[in-house]
C-alpha cells in the first residue's frame, strides 16, 4: 500500500484527504520512483480550487525526484537504484511512489542532489521558458519580476542576472526584499499596495521596463501594462492575486505592447523540448550558475497546510512534500 493525497472534491484545502492504495507493478514503458520529495506550485492550488478541471478524486503535483524502484516492459534508459526527476503530466506527485511514462523522467547528474531537484523542475523549467525560449530578453535589458522572494521569483532573478539582465523585483515586505535582493535583484519595490508602476517609472528615468514578468494576475497585470516601455513585453505565467482580467488588444497596440501568456505545462508536453529543457536548467544547476532555495518542508500529510502557506504569501522559495 503507497500513502498518498488525494483531492476527493473542489474548494478548500479540507478536500487534500490522506489516502493508502496499492500501487500496481509499472506497465509498458514506465518506471515506478520512490520520491525523495515533491513539489507544492501553484498549479496545484488551480487544480483544487476548480480553476483548471480534472476528474476526481486525483493526486495532484505536477514535479518530484527519487529513486527508480522498478521498470516496466520496453524500457531500456533507466534502471533501479537511478535518481530521477521530473514535471508535468500525468499528474501524481503527492505520493510516496508513483508510476510515471520513462519519457518524463530525467536522469540527475551527480552534482544535483535529489530534493534540489524535486524543488527546481516546475519553476526552473518555466524560468528556462521564459529566459531561453521563444522570447528571451536581449541582454542589457531591464525586467521587472513580481513576487521576486517566491520560488519562481528568485530563480528567474538569478538566472536573469547571469544573462545579464538589469532585475526590478516587487516584494510584499522588508523581509522579502532581503531575498530578492540576495537573488540578485538590483532594486525592489516594497508592499503589496506599493505604487510599483510609478516607482518602476522612476527608477527607469521615464522609461519603463523592456519585459515584465508577472506571476500574480489580477489588477497587478492590468496595471503591469504602464510599467513596461513602448514595444516592450508582458509576461504572465499565473493568477496568485486574481484571475486574469479581460485585455484589450487595441490598447496594447496604441503603445505596440506584446502580452505573452505561455503554459508551462504545454511548453514541457513536447519531450524533445522538455528533455533539452531540463538538461539546460540541471547544467546550471550543477555548474552552480543557478541555486533553489527550499523556503519549506512539510510532511505529505500537511499537504493542506503547505498549500495553505503558499496562497497566503507567508512562504519564499520552493516548497516540498517530503514522505
Amino acid at each position: 500500500m503507497v500513502r498518498s493525497i488525494e483531492l476527493v472534491g473542489v474548494g478548500g484545502v479540507e478536500h487534500l484527504q490522506p489516502a493508502r492504495r496499492p500501487l500496481p507493478a509499472p506497465g509498458e514503458g514506465e518506471l515506478r520512483v520512490r520520491h525523495a520529495a515533491s513539489g507544492v506550485n501553484f498549479i496545484d492550488v488551480y487544480y483544487r480550487t476548480g480553476l483548471y478541471p480534472i476528474s476526481l478524486p486525483a493526486v495532484l503535483g505536477v514535479e518530484g525526484a527519487g529513486v527508480v524502484e522498478a521498470v516496466g516492459d520496453g524500457v531500456t534508459d533507466f534502471a533501479p537504484g537511478d535518481r530521477i526527476a521530473y514535471a508535468g503530466a500525468p499528474l501524481g506527485g503527492y505520493a510516496e511512489a508513483r508510476n510515471l511514462p520513462a519519457v518524463r523522467a530525467i536522469r540527475l547528474p551527480d552534482g544535483v542532489d535529489t530534493r534540489t531537484a524535486a524543488g527546481a523542475m516546475l519553476r526552473g523549467l518555466t524560468v528556462q521558458m521564459l529566459l531561453r525560449g521563444p522570447r528571451p530578453a536581449a541582454p542589457g535589458s531591464t525586467v521587472l519580476i513580481h513576487a521576486a522572494a517566491g520560488g519562481l521569483g528568485q530563480l528567474l532573478t538569478r538566472w536573469a542576472r547571469r544573462m545579464d539582465l538589469s532585475v526590478i523585483g516587487t516584494v510584499s515586505s522588508e523581509a522579502k526584499a532581503k531575498i530578492a535582493q540576495a537573488a540578485g535583484a538590483e532594486q525592489v519595490i516594497v508592499g503589496r499596495d506599493a505604487d510599483f508602476v510609478s516607482e518602476t517609472l522612476a527608477l527607469t528615468g521615464g522609461r519603463g521596463v523592456d519585459v515584465a514578468y508577472d506571476g500574480l494576475g489580477g489588477d497587478y497585470l492590468r496595471r503591469t501594462f504602464d510599467a513596461v516601455t513602448p514595444f516592450g513585453m508582458v509576461v504572465n505565467v499565473g493568477q496568485a492575486a486574481g484571475p486574469i482580467p479581460p485585455v484589450a488588444v487595441a490598447d496594447l497596440s496604441r503603445r505596440g505592447l506584446a502580452l505573452w501568456r505561455p503554459s508551462i505545462m504545454a511548453y514541457v508536453a513536447d519531450v524533445p523540448r522538455y528533455r533539452a529543457a531540463a538538461a539546460d536548467l540541471l547544467g546550471a544547476l550543477e555548474r552552480g550558475d543557478l541555486t533553489v532555495e527550499i523556503g519549506g518542508e512539510y510532511a505529505l500529510e500537511d499537504a493542506g497546510q503547505a498549500q495553505a502557506d503558499l496562497e497566503a504569501g507567508r512562504t519564499t522559495g520552493s516548497l516540498l512534500l517530503v514522505p
